[in-house]
């Protein structure tokens, strides 16, 4: 699935596990899994707890997603 078909929403990384898995608490109380994006990893961007993130989600499968965004705190 490319990139723009993902639906975009805002959230909160609430927990890290091994392996680059993020849990991530979306603004309207979902909690999914997500990873980083190619290019987030390309450029060692960082996503720690307590981020405010975008995470791209599949309209097909939406109980994991991507991380394509970190705000600036």
């Amino acid at each position: 699935m490319a990139k723009d078909d993902l639906v975009s929403i805002d959230g909160k990384v609430s927990d890290m596990s091994g392996g680059g898995v993020y849990f991530i608490t979306l603004d309207n109380g979902v909690d999914i899994r997500a990873r980083l994006c190619g290019k987030m990893k390309k450029f060692r961007i960082k996503v720690v707890v307590g981020d405010r993130v975008t995470v791209g989600l599949s309209p097909y499968d939406p109980t994991h997603g991507l991380i394509t965004h970190r705000f600036k705190a």
